[in-house]
C-alpha cells in the first residue's frame, strides 16, 4: 500500500470515530447534538477520501449521509459528479457538476473540476470560459494551476492568443509550474525568440531537476531545437538519443524526422 493511500485511509478512518463517537456530546448533565454543519462537512470529507482512495461505494455512502443533512449543499453535487465521471456515466457527471455550480456560483473548486471534464471531452471553448471565473476568483487556492489549465487550452483554441497570458500569470502564482515554463519555452521559439525560449526551458529543467521529474517528449523536442539554433551539436545528439529511445513513436519524434528531411 502506497503512502498516499495510506495517509487517505488513515484520515477517512479518524473522521469515521470522530463521527461515531459524536452522536451526542455531554456537558454538565445535557445531551447536546452535534451542528449538523459540521457532521455535513465531514461526511463530504469523508467521501472525497474514499474517492481518492478508489472506493466508489463507500464514497456514496458517505455522499448519501451529507444528501440525508442537505441536498442543496454544493460541495456534495461536485463530489458526485466525479463519481459518476470515474464510473463513466458522463451524462450524469455534468448534470452535478452543473447542479454545484448553480448553487454556489462561488464553489472554484467544483468550477475547475467541471472544466476539467469538459477539457477531457474536447470541449474546449466551454472548458476555458468555465476557468476564465475560476481565475478570477483571488481565494482560490488552485488559482496557478487554473492559470496554466487555462493556457493549455487556449492553446486547442483557434484565434485564442491569450496562452501566453495564462502561463505567465501561472508562473507568477507559483514559480514551480514547469509546465508552463515549457509551454511558453515552446511559444517563444514558434515566434523566433530565442533567447526567451531558452529562459524558460532553463526555469523548466531547475524545477524538473529538483523535484526528479522526468523528461517527456515534449520538452525533449525543445531541448533539440534550442541546442540547433545554438549550434551545441553534443547536447543536441543527447536529446535526440533520449527522444528515440524514450519516444520513437511519438509526435515530437516524427517532427524531429521531418526537421532532419527538409
Amino acid at each position: 500500500m502506497n503512502n498516499k493511500l495510506k495517509a487517505t485511509l488513515f484520515l477517512i478512518s479518524g473522521i469515521t470515530a470522530f463521527l461515531n463517537s459524536c452522536v451526542t456530546t455531554t456537558t454538565g448533565g445535557f445531551s447536546v447534538e452535534p451542528s449538523e454543519e459540521q457532521a455535513l462537512q465531514d461526511y463530504v470529507r469523508l467521501a472525497a477520501g474514499y474517492y481518492d482512495a478508489g472506493d466508489m461505494a463507500g464514497a456514496r455512502r458517505h455522499i448519501n449521509n451529507a444528501l440525508a443533512i442537505d441536498n442543496r449543499d454544493s460541495g456534495i453535487y461536485n463530489i458526485l459528479a466525479l463519481i459518476y465521471q470515474r464510473e463513466g456515466d458522463l451524462d450524469l457527471a455534468e448534470s452535478n457538476f452543473r447542479k454545484s455550480v448553480r448553487l454556489d456560483k462561488g464553489n472554484s473548486r467544483a468550477r475547475n473540476n467541471f472544466a476539467v471534464y469538459l477539457f477531457t471531452n474536447n470541449r474546449f471553448q466551454e472548458a476555458y470560459e468555465q476557468l476564465e471565473i475560476v481565475t478570477a476568483d483571488t481565494a482560490y487556492e488552485g488559482r496557478s494551476r487554473a492559470f496554466e489549465n487555462l493556457g493549455r487550452i487556449a492553446l486547442q483554441i483557434p484565434g485564442n492568443d491569450r496562452s501566453t497570458y495564462a502561463f505567465e500569470r501561472a508562473l507568477r502564482l507559483d514559480g514551480n509550474m514547469y509546465r508552463s515554463a515549457l509551454e511558453l519555452a515552446q511559444i517563444k521559439i514558434s515566434e523566433g525568440n530565442f533567447a526567451l525560449a531558452s529562459s524558460y526551458y532553463s526555469r523548466y529543467l531547475t524545477t524538473t531537476s529538483f523535484y526528479n521529474i522526468d523528461h517527456s517528449a515534449q520538452s525533449l523536442w525543445i531541448g533539440i531545437q534550442l541546442e540547433r539554433h545554438l549550434n551545441n551539436q553534443r547536447a543536441e545528439l543527447n536529446y535526440v538519443v533520449m527522444l528515440q529511445g524514450l519516444f520513437q513513436y511519438s509526435p515530437e519524434y516524427q517532427l524531429y524526422r521531418n526537421s532532419i528531411d527538409e
